[in-house]
């Protein structure tokens, strides 16, 4: 897909967004409330919103499966992109509240469409509620694990995750639980926490998201081949899953696979124009010279951020992230600014770092990229980050240092930024 039909498609998702949504929440009824069915507990399993959907066209007073489409929508713009899914997915579960007020699915549906709109504290409020509801609800304990994360709070992340392992261990806790250990550097259990989840996942979506997360935990150590053999089994799973495609792509990437890697990122993007994919598809493009199509990826961050706010979600990281790199460094730095407002956690520490350097703010950016490196997190980018942060502000031996850990880390980690790394490194080396 070219950049004006990737163009055209953001468009149209907005148009969706602002319009759509008018068969699936149809008109309501005298019957009684029900619970929820079978028939959308498997719909929701299967992610077939449009089996939900008939299923309330002729049971439209089930609260269980208004939440259970609620959720739905949530994993549906999760896994695609779409951010036109959220209203949709706010108006399913309010009508569930409305059927059954408190019940403990919708506010769990709540507690998830938040944490994807990157709400943090509303995510928390309302899995609090609906572990009040239902202390045993795996996806409130779930939400309530990701929103400590989201926050900072990593100490009560680590507690919520021993909490929901004792209740209701299984695949979403064990996901969560294992990054709530790669935060503090504790790689090996991540990893133990990870392939104990996988030999149990017996769904198609299980193992294509649990072997993805194990791929991008490989990827992120730099072993290349582990992370590709993992994110082959997810595709095994599921070869539409776009987080295993889009691993792939960064696997074959920094591999030395440059032209499989823009195919695969194509492919991702015509799907699912995320910063993320957006942005490394115009890092590959710049990478081998091509800086007009580079260009119009970048555009393209601008078109879903503006997508993402018109359906309430908050784009401010991936903006600072975006603009510092590739746009302009004062909007990075006021969306930074914004979300270290919000919460300060290690990520946002990063972004709020790099907007400063991108705006040559290099002795302020300290304080920010030693926060970010701080829990002992292994991450190449923000290694390289803080080493061209103390690079640019004087302090020689500092970065020496957390550019060449950043490149025996993860020597791919970006088609740029390691290019950048080595010829810094090849400077301080030759003021010596």
């Amino acid at each position: 897909m070219n950049s004006r039909a990737q163009l055209g498609l953001c468009a149209v998702l907005l148009a969706v967004a602002l319009t759509g949504g008018a068969v699936a929440l149809g008109g309501g009824s005298e019957a009684p409330p029900q619970s929820t069915s079978p028939v959308s507990a498997a719909a929701l399993r299967s992610g077939d919103v449009k089996a939900l959907q008939a299923h309330l066209r002729a049971q439209p007073r089930d609260f269980g499966g208004w939440a259970t489409l609620g959720l739905a929508y949530v994993e549906q713009a999760r896994t695609t992109g779409d951010a036109s899914r959220y209203p949709h997915a706010e108006r399913a579960l309010k009508r569930s509240l409305k059927l059954r007020p408190g019940n403990d699915q919708a506010l769990a549906g709540q507690a998830a469409l938040a944490a994807a709109r990157h709400d943090f504290l509303a995510a928390l409020t309302y899995a609090d509620r609906a572990l009040k509801a239902n202390p045993y609800s795996e996806r409130a304990l779930a939400s309530r694990i990701d929103a400590l994360v989201e926050l900072g709070r990593y100490d009560d992340a680590a507690e919520a995750a021993d909490l929901a392992d004792e209740r209701r261990p299984g695949i979403p806790v064990f996901t969560r639980y294992a990054y709530v250990h790669e935060l503090s550097g504790d790689v090996k259990t991540a990893r133990r926490v990870l392939k104990q989840a996988l030999a149990s996942a017996t769904a198609a979506p299980d193992v294509a998201y649990v072997a993805t997360q194990l791929g991008q935990l490989a990827w992120n150590q730099g072993d290349y081949e582990e992370a590709l053999l993992y994110f082959a089994r997810a595709l095994a799973a599921d070869d539409t899953y776009l987080p295993a495609l889009e691993g792939r792509a960064r696997a074959q990437a920094a591999d030395g696979d440059r032209e499989g890697a823009v195919r695969g990122m194509e492919a991702v993007v015509a799907k699912s124009p995320l910063p993320g994919p957006l942005v490394v598809l115009g890092e590959l493009y710049e990478a081998r010279g091509d800086r007009e199509r580079a260009d119009d990826q970048y555009a393209l961050v601008d078109a879903w951020t503006a997508l993402a706010r018109a359906n309430g979600v908050n784009a401010d990281l991936d903006t600072a992230l975006a603009a510092a790199d590739h746009g302009d460094a004062k909007a990075a730095l006021r969306a930074a600014r914004a979300e270290w407002d919000r919460r300060e956690t290690v990520h946002t520490a990063d972004a709020l770092a790099w907007a400063l350097h991108a705006d040559g703010r290099d002795k302020e950016a300290l304080r920010y990229t030693r926060r970010a490196t701080a829990t002992g997190y292994r991450n190449a980018t923000f290694l390289y980050h803080r080493g061209m942060i103390e690079y640019a502000a004087g302090e020689k031996d500092a970065a020496q240092k957390h550019l060449r850990q950043a490149l025996r880390l993860n020597p791919g980690f970006s088609p740029l930024g390691a290019r950048e790394a080595s010829a810094a490194l090849k400077d301080l080396g030759a003021a010596k």
